[in-house]
């Protein structure tokens, strides 16, 4: 199992920081925190615990199961995208 603390305010980041979480600061075409999640699970780490801050819903929002998306991606035949969600 893996752990981080995402929990600290980004205040060397403003204004970036002010509506969007540090973690969720997009690089090329993810956020932040998606490949530092990638790496781990190349890694082999089966399980990964997140402590955020209450406003930081923008992160548990990211790897929450959006069933909307899914279906949506699936109704489009989107196999590629519904891979990376």
């Amino acid at each position: 199992a893996a752990a981080g603390k995402n929990a600290a305010p980004g205040l060397h980041m403003l204004p970036a920081t002010k509506a969007i979480p540090k973690e969720m600061l997009p690089i090329v075409d993810k956020p932040m925190i998606q490949y530092i999640v990638d790496e781990i699970v190349a890694a082999g780490i089966k399980e990964i615990l997140l402590v955020t801050h209450a406003s930081k819903n923008a992160v548990e929002n990211h790897f929450d199961t959006s069933y909307e998306l899914e279906s949506l991606l699936e109704q489009r035949v989107k196999r590629q995208l519904l891979a990376e969600v």
